[in-house]
């Protein structure tokens, strides 16, 4: 098994400049996906994919190699599934052979090296095709056609929470991927299917600058219940 770990990282953030490297509790954003990496037992080589210089600086120095992405694939409307061919296309020109690709956002920073390893563990135990991180939906939530200004629910009939089947959603933590199929099908997920299950403090992803805010909060223990 030849098991690589592959982080994009594309600069030219909107919402939050330089999003991938803005420092988090002291650290560059960044560091926190490539440390969870670095500490696999299974993964043999920790990428980081992207078109920015300042970016692949930082990415070396916390320990990933560099792959840099042509400025055809680092657009607003290039695909993640791009930028990991496009890794698996280089490493193959140098005579290496690779059998899974494990897509690891940087945006996800408390996703834990356990839950990387619990994701391949299973992918392999299972010969699954693909392997995703998902969390459990825990509040009461809406089927149907749903408008914001005429919610109508019948409350005589409303489920305790802890009656209600349990739903999940992906939290674009950790997908693991044969590399056959991710070239094949141009798709992270497809075939035979698993997923594991994440807590949901540890799937949250920086989309906002709160999202920023609350995470330090909870790195440095100053989050709580009900903060």
């Amino acid at each position: 098994m030849n098991i690589i770990s592959i982080i994009p990282a594309r600069g030219g953030s909107k919402r939050i400049p330089k999003k991938n490297i803005k420092l988090l509790a002291g650290k560059p954003l960044i560091a926190y996906t490539i440390e969870a990496s670095l500490n696999s037992k299974f993964i043999n080589k920790t990428i980081v994919s992207t078109n920015d210089e300042e970016i692949a600086a930082i990415a070396k120095k916390y320990g990933a190699e560099v792959i840099v992405r042509p400025q055809e694939i680092a657009g607003d409307n290039s695909s993640t599934e791009d930028a990991l061919i496009h890794v698996i296309e280089e490493l193959e020109k140098q005579g290496q052979q690779i059998s899974h690709v494990v897509l690891l956002q940087p945006t996800s920073p408390l996703r834990k090296t356990e839950d990387i390893d619990k994701g391949i563990n299973l992918a392999l135990e299972t010969n699954s095709d693909s392997v995703l991180s998902v969390c459990e939906i825990q509040h009461h939530y809406l089927t149907g056609e749903f408008k914001e200004e005429a919610y109508s629910l019948d409350y005589s009939k409303r489920p305790f929470s802890q009656t209600m089947p349990k739903k999940y959603r992906e939290n674009g933590a950790i997908y693991i991927t044969k590399k056959n199929l991710l070239t094949k099908n141009k798709n992270r997920l497809g075939g035979k299917i698993k997923a594991i299950v994440m807590n949901e403090i540890d799937s949250i992803d920086i989309d906002e600058i709160y999202d920023f805010e609350l995470i330090e909060k909870i790195i440095k223990g100053d989050y709580y219940e009900g903060n």
